[in-house]
């Protein structure tokens, strides 16, 4: 965890500032600057457009009773995406600029739902809005027999009189 650490915030940033530099060198610091920031706007156009349609096609999916995996995968990759495309220099950009695009990004998706299903164990639900292959009704019915055998005391009991409980009138089952 240390290692990524370093290499987060102490290498990344090193790499970004030479390469910075060394566009500045070939062409000029004005045209450096001017890449940084066009990168930065159009980075932001574009995480917003497409955040917009995915935060919709979410909103579909959920009133159809669907739970929207991918499209909530997508959510978090173009707002990483645009979090990259702010961050001042080129491999920053690059990295935002793969996730903005759909084909690249639906790789990644991939990757990314393989790394979970590695670590992680899985088990359906059912409940909610969602529809799950989970139960079906009939699995849910109450008026279902089970032949159970009891063990232990029982007491011999006889029903004198049965009374109907009325919700309207409290009184009345006393």
């Amino acid at each position: 965890m240390a290692v990524r650490l370093i290499f987060l915030f102490v290498v990344l940033p090193l790499a970004e500032l030479f390469l910075l530099l060394e566009f500045a060198e070939l062409t000029s610091a004005g045209w450096a600057m001017l890449l940084v920031v066009l990168t930065g706007l159009v980075g932001y156009w574009l995480a917003r457009s497409q955040g917009l349609r995915t935060y919709h096609r979410i909103q579909s999916e959920l009133s159809a009773g669907k739970v929207p995996t991918d499209a909530l995968l997508d959510g978090m990759m173009i707002f990483l995406a645009g979090a990259l495309l702010l961050t001042p220099g080129i491999l920053t950009d690059l990295a935002g600029f793969s996730l903005l695009v759909p084909l690249s990004r639906s790789c990644y998706r991939r990757l990314v739902l393989r790394w979970v299903n590695s670590r992680f164990s899985w088990q359906q639900v059912a409940g909610g809005p969602f529809k799950s292959s989970v139960f079906s009704q009939s699995d849910l019915d109450s008026s279902q027999i089970v032949d159970v055998e009891v063990t232990g005391p029982t007491v011999d009991a006889e029903v004198v009189q049965h009374v109907e409980h009325d919700e309207t009138n409290p009184d009345a089952a006393d």
